[in-house]
């Protein structure tokens, strides 16, 4: 009893103060147009789903109980917020993360979850992206699109699907199909690196160089720490016969992997190449300084 009264005394956050930060969250949610009940949905999934942790959530150890902050809620939704009804619901992308972390893991007791899950409702769409997912992972192609299909017709604009749809398609070769849904991934969301990625790995499949080429530098500029991302862009280039660049890409991603030699030999072969008025001769020779003075990996 003592020891739980010393915890009690030492959390971060008193109840009061976060009976008053349940408040202040309820009256942010309504005025930007989200349901109230959209906090209470969330704490009932986190009290539901704690199992996803190996040991007690460092949240649950600063904060007051979930049941006791469920039960203020529900008093303040029934009298405060009693007439807020039919605005928009946040819990929807937390659902989404669960079955992300749902399709990791030992991939027969996955599908044994999502299969019990559209039991229940056979039109859930996350469960439905989640077995997608899964069947993918299993090699299961053919399942996998059917099910992701069946998915993007009760959800058309979603991108998660579709960047799946398109990684499916693209897995079985099937290139041509994959492109739209790719390319309606990326306008719904231009930031999606994954969709991007896929897309320009398609391109590339198909010899549509340039649109490869378009992709893989728009990934540079997302994600430079990314080494295959210059691999890619190398390749991309010697296809194109364009061997400057293409040295010179292969020559940062042979550095990135601190393979001295290799990275060397391509920015050689790169400055053989060039002009002084290449605008990558200057870049040539800067790494070419950089990976002079790197040691040697040396050899196992």
């Amino acid at each position: 009893f003592s020891v739980a009264a010393m915890q009690t005394l030492s959390l971060k956050y008193s109840r009061d103060n976060e009976e008053e930060s349940d408040r202040y969250g309820l009256v942010y949610l309504t005025e930007a147009g989200y349901q109230a009940e959209s906090a209470l949905s969330l704490l009932k999934l986190m009290r539901r789903y704690e199992f996803y942790s190996n040991s007690v959530p460092s949240y649950f150890l600063t904060h007051p109980g979930t049941d006791d902050r469920i039960r203020y809620i529900d008093g303040l939704l029934h009298t405060v917020y009693a007439d807020n009804r039919g605005k928009t619901e946040i819990v929807g992308p937390f659902r989404r993360i669960k079955m992300m972390l749902m399709t990791g893991g030992e991939l027969e007791s996955r599908v044994r979850y999502f299969e019990e899950e559209l039991r229940k409702d056979p039109s859930d769409v996350d469960s439905l992206y989640g077995m997608g997912v899964v069947q993918a992972r299993r090699g299961r192609y053919n399942e996998s699109l059917e099910t992701l299909r069946r998915a993007l017709s009760f959800a058309p604009q979603d991108p998660d699907i579709l960047r799946e749809l398109g990684a499916a398609c693209f897995k079985m070769g099937k290139y041509v199909e994959g492109l739209p849904y790719l390319s309606q991934a990326l306008e719904i969301d231009k930031d999606d690196i994954g969709a991007l990625s896929w897309l320009g790995n398609t391109y590339e499949a198909l010899g549509i160089y340039d649109k490869a080429l378009e992709c893989y530098q728009t990934l540079k500029t997302l994600d430079p720490a990314d080494n295959e991302i210059y691999y890619g862009l190398g390749i991309i280039y010697g296809k194109m016969r364009d061997l400057i660049p293409h040295h010179y890409y292969m020559g940062l991603y042979f550095q990135k992997q601190g393979k001295k030699d290799s990275s060397l030999f391509h920015f050689n072969e790169g400055l053989k190449r060039c002009t002084e008025d290449n605008p990558f001769c200057s870049d040539i020779r800067k790494e070419m300084g950089t990976a002079s003075k790197e040691p040697r990996k040396r050899r196992r």
